[in-house]
């Protein structure tokens, strides 16, 4: 069994590391640090943990992260911390008991797979919380859930305004949040599809700060993402394991939920023949890597803006 992690931080080589060396046991998926990239990015793929790798974080990301954590635990899902010790103890003075596991480095990929599974393992499993949950929802209209410790209500990690838990002192109280969140919704969304993870860094931090973007390692998974979500616009690679860009976008056409969507193929494939069969498949664009900014940029304006 592959347990699903979403991934976020600034420590590149940790977060490479979930994807690389414990491929095994973990499927993963990163998303930014953004409040409401990490909402959209939990709600659409159901992680069965929340991973925040910590290295030289601002301030104000880890301020927010209560009211992470308060959405993670309507969902039952597990908030795991990995950093130094000075950082993770620096995390706990601002984020005062956000995390369900903390993890310090230095430790091999091996201690990490090996401490999450152990923690996975004594941990009630989701389904039966989910359930729970669900049934909450169905009595208040409300998500019910509890933290994985089960003492949300005791802890200071929900929104301003409930009973018995307040904000964290300094830090931005979950309405706050919550507003801003409506404000990036006015923004438009890209989805990047492709099977390196330091390729979807790079392309969501040339974006981030006029889209949001939501990240794939694969066509499987970009397809089941969009089963629940949208988006405005598809960066799509060519080569990838398992189905190709080619593959993809041929699925992408033939629903009628997702052929209007504006696909750009962003590869590293230059083989004419292999350029014609894209191109048959009438993608609105197709940029060759390495990336330049200036002009994916301006792509994309062009078609939505």
């Amino acid at each position: 069994m592959k347990y699903k992690v979403l991934v976020t931080g600034n420590n590149a080589s940790v977060i490479d590391s979930f994807f690389h060396q414990m491929e095994n046991n973990f499927e993963a998926l990163t998303t930014s640090i953004r409040y409401a990239d990490i909402i959209r990015h939990m709600n659409c793929y159901e992680p069965d943990a929340f991973v925040y790798c910590l290295h030289n974080e601002p301030r104000d990301h880890i301020m927010q992260m209560a009211s992470v954590k308060y959405k993670l635990a309507q969902e039952d899902i597990p908030f795991i911390l990995l950093g130094s010790k000075e950082e993770c103890d620096e995390f706990e003075k601002m984020a005062v008991n956000v995390a369900d596991l903390i993890l310090y480095r230095p430790l091999s990929a091996e201690a990490i797979q090996e401490r999450i599974l152990k923690f996975f393992k004594g941990k009630k499993p989701r389904k039966e919380s989910g359930a729970q949950n669900d049934a909450a929802k169905e009595n208040t209209g409300l998500g019910g859930g509890t933290s994985a410790t089960g003492n949300a209500s005791e802890t200071g990690n929900a929104p301003a305004g409930q009973p018995g838990m307040p904000p964290m002192a300094g830090g931005p109280s979950f309405g706050q949040n919550a507003v801003r969140e409506s404000s990036d919704s006015q923004r438009k969304h890209i989805l990047v599809v492709d099977d390196n993870s330091m390729m979807l860094r790079l392309v969501k931090e040339h974006l981030h700060e006029k889209y949001d973007v939501a990240t794939a390692l694969s066509g499987k998974v970009a397809l089941k993402f969009l089963q629940k979500k949208k988006t405005d616009l598809i960066l799509l690679d060519y080569e990838m394991p398992d189905e190709n860009g080619i593959v993809v976008l041929e699925k992408l056409r033939a629903s009628s939920a997702t052929r209007d969507i504006p696909v750009v193929f962003l590869t590293g494939v230059t083989e004419s023949k292999k350029i014609r069969e894209a191109l048959v498949m009438k993608p609105q664009s197709y940029l060759l890597k390495p990336i330049n900014r200036d002009r994916l940029l301006d792509t994309i304006q062009k078609l939505i803006g």
